[in-house]
This record gives structure tokens, sequence and C-alpha cells, in this order.
């Protein structure tokens, strides 16, 4: 490949990246600070770009030469933040999904598959108490926050500023054509989370407790009530007004690590989960195409419970809340 095709082949990478309804030449031109006719010129290879406009392309739109050159280096390219006490704080850590999935929902044609570990992160912001808790828990617990250190849970450590970015985020997330893998695991983390605080004396009191369950069982009867129906609508409408597509897979296979793929007109882009709820994306076409294939071999081999298998579907989330039940009873001991 010579420099000339390069250059072409670059511009087609960053053009697919970019929706439709967007210009990319005015996009493109933004980003180099130069005219859209001087982009055009660059896009027809009638001018070449410098070192530093390749540097500033790429970085831009996170793009590796390795894999514009169709070089076999075996490496891939990803970005992303580590959550931390200093850099990267829980309200950026928001921002950044209601920014990647607002960028999603740009496209037209998209679809977003998540294969569950747990219960995944957007159904917590249904409920505050439950994002109220899984917040204290992964500053306190995962992350050791310093501020957390000697402090019990309480429902009111999470912020107005907090609960409206989440809600932000859900609200990004139920307008997604999605795809979810779950297996009757993925209540387990959050069971267990709670008891480790519960052991640990971490509440203030059984009631606390007790309330995070209820909230739980609210959070399944919803995503069952999705389910049955195929698609999202938000918590507590009469109407059950159709937001994006769901579709719910009963994955018997394996337990997942709560990675997703979206594909986005055509494109694709992997997102991994790390560090309990670090991610980092790429669109490293060889990486994303075999990720995409192993997602459409594990669907083949789980089970479709949304809006058809009744029975299955049925069973499946009864199991979620006799789990959930389990927990309340011991309550009472």
């Amino acid at each position: 490949m010579n420099a000339s095709e390069l250059q072409l082949k670059l511009f087609q990478v960053i053009k697919s990246s970019i929706p439709d309804h967007v210009s990319s030449t005015e996009e493109i031109a933004k980003v180099l600070d130069v005219s859209a006719d001087s982009i055009y010129r660059r896009m027809r290879g009638e001018k070449t770009i410098s070192l530093e406009e390749l540097y500033k392309l790429c970085s831009h739109y996170k793009i590796s030469l390795d894999q514009l050159m169709n070089l076999e280096t075996g490496a891939f390219l990803f970005q992303g933040n580590f959550l931390n006490s200093k850099t990267f704080r829980f309200d950026d850590y928001l921002k950044g999904i209601i920014r990647d999935l607002s960028y999603m929902n740009s496209f037209k044609n998209k679809e977003l598959y998540y294969l569950c570990k747990d219960v995944p992160i957007f159904n917590h912001f249904y409920f505050r108490e439950i994002a109220a808790f899984k917040y204290f828990f992964w500053m306190k617990t995962i992350f050791h926050f310093p501020e957390f250190e000697h402090r019990r849970f309480s429902f009111d450590a999470y912020s107005d500023e907090l609960n409206e970015l989440g809600e932000k985020a859900l609200s990004l997330y139920n307008q997604l054509p999605t795809t979810e893998l779950w297996n009757v695991e993925n209540i387990n983390i959050a069971i267990r989370q709670i008891e480790f605080y519960r052991d640990g004396q971490m509440f203030e009191s059984d009631r606390d407790i007790l309330k995070l369950y209820e909230t739980w069982e609210k959070v399944i009867d919803h995503v069952e009530k999705q389910a049955e129906r195929g698609y999202k609508f938000k918590y507590g409408d009469p109407d059950m007004k159709p937001i994006g597509s769901y579709r719910v897979y009963f994955n018997e296979v394996i337990l997942c690590d709560n990675s997703f793929l979206v594909t986005l007109e055509g494109t694709k882009m992997a997102v991994i989960s790390h560090a309990v709820i670090n991610y980092m994306s790429t669109r490293d076409v060889s990486f994303c195409e075999n990720m995409y294939d192993y997602v459409q071999s594990l669907m083949k081999r789980s089970t479709l419970i949304s809006r058809v298998s009744e029975k299955e579907r049925s069973k499946f989330f009864r199991i979620l809340r006799e789990r959930i039940g389990r927990r309340k009873e011991a309550l009472k001991v």
C-alpha cells in the first residue's frame, strides 16, 4: 500500500465513524483547524497530509496505524480511563458513559449486544436506592476512596447530581436497540455485595438491607415486563410506551464478563469491562469481528426469552426472585 492509498483509506475509516447526518468534511476540518475545501483536497488525495495531521487524526478518531496498514502485529488499540480518587471520579465516569451512549444514539442504524456477568449497570439507575448502594460499594470497597474509609453505608451518600447523571445514562441506554445475554448467576453479585456489608455490619439497620432487596425485586419485575414485550419502556409508565427494542437470551453456557459490542451503520465497536466497572473500547476491525462472531455463536446456544418462550422466561425470572427471597427470609432469623 503506497502513501496515497493509505491516505484515502484513512479518510474512509474516519468517515465510517461519523454519523450520516453529520458533515464529515466539516468535522475533520475542525480537528485539523483548516478549511473544508482543504479537507476535500486531502480526501481526494490532491494534497498529502503531514505527519502532524496524521497524528491528530489518529489520536482524535482512535485509529491504529497497524490496522490501517494491515500490519499483523497481534496488537489492538484500546482507549479508556481508570477510576481513581485523584484524577477520574465517579461523576466523570458517568459523564463518559453519557457521552458514549449519545454518540451511539447519533447513528440511525445501531444495536447493542451486552454480555451480562451481573445485572447490567444501566438497570441500577432505575432506583436511587440501588444506585446509591452500588456507588458506595465501588467507592469504598473496590476503589478505596479515602473519604469512604470510615463510613457506614447510607442512602444519602448518593448526591442529586450523581442521580441525575445516572438517570440520563439510563434514558440514553433505553433508546438503544439492545440484545442482552443473561444467566441465573447475574443476580448473585448484587446479593453477595449486600451480604458482605451485612456481615461486616456496614448497614445502619436490617431495614436498609430489606429495602435494597425489595428494590431489586422491582428491577427484576421491570426487566421481565420489558422482555415479555420485546422493548424497553420507562419504569412506572402506565402505557408502557415503547422506547428501544429489547431482546433477552437465557445463557446457560458460560458466565460472561459485562463486555458489550455495538454495531453502528455497519461498523463495530467493542467495549471491554475490567477492574469491576472500568472499561476500554476499540474499533479494531479484526478484534470486533471476532467478538461479533463470538456473540452470535453464544446467542445460538442460548434461549431467546423475550416475546417468545413464555415458560422459559417465567422460569428464569422466578429463579432470580427466589434467590432474593431466600435472603429476605434470612433477615428474619
